[in-house]
């Protein structure tokens, strides 16, 4: 909701310079707050048929990464949609660096561990390639903590290791499922 309360916020913070959405399920009110704080909003070109209300505002970027401002990167993980998009954070973590995840990579309840979703509310895990893909797009990156897209959904320390550990689990428990019977 954009009220004037949450303007007042967001503006006392510092304002918004530009919006970049994870994927579709995220994109509904965009548009409003781009034009209320005059930010641009970066979405990955993959996802572009889901863009229900076009914007000169809205920044179409295609490829593995796009290079931002003061360290920031988007990258281009995929998942359940193909312009499935992380944010890494370079400076967050003392210079160890962050990821911002949304549901792209969740943060489980173990904060040891993470989890690769096709379908949240069918609880359909990604397939073999997809979370390969995953892995492989944010391996370039050091990160010590994720911020995960839900409230205190976070790992705060061996973030890396993680989503190693959770992928090779998760794979791990696929190939035994593909195999059962």
């Amino acid at each position: 909701m954009l009220d004037g309360e949450t303007i007042a916020e967001v503006n006392e913070r510092g304002g918004i310079r530009a919006i970049a959405i994870s994927h579709p399920h995220f994109y509904s009110s965009m548009i409003e707050w781009s034009e209320r704080f005059d930010a641009q909003i970066f979405l990955h070109a993959a996802d572009r048929e889901w863009v229900m209300r076009k914007s000169p505002r809205i920044q179409f970027w295609e490829g593995t990464t796009l290079s931002l401002w003061d360290d920031l990167t988007l990258i281009n993980c995929g998942g359940h949609f193909e312009g499935g998009t992380v944010l890494h954070w370079l400076a967050r973590a003392n210079g160890k660096g962050a990821l911002l995840t949304g549901d792209i990579i969740t943060v489980v309840q173990d904060r040891r561990y993470v989890s690769f979703m096709r379908s949240y509310p069918n609880l359909i895990p990604l397939r073999s390639p997809a979370i390969r893909r995953i892995v492989e797009r944010i391996e370039p990156f050091s990160f010590d903590q994720i911020y995960g897209g839900w409230w205190q959904a976070n790992v705060l320390c061996d973030a890396k290791a993680a989503v190693t550990r959770s992928a090779d689990r998760y794979l791990c428990a696929i190939a035994s499922a593909e195999n059962y019977g």
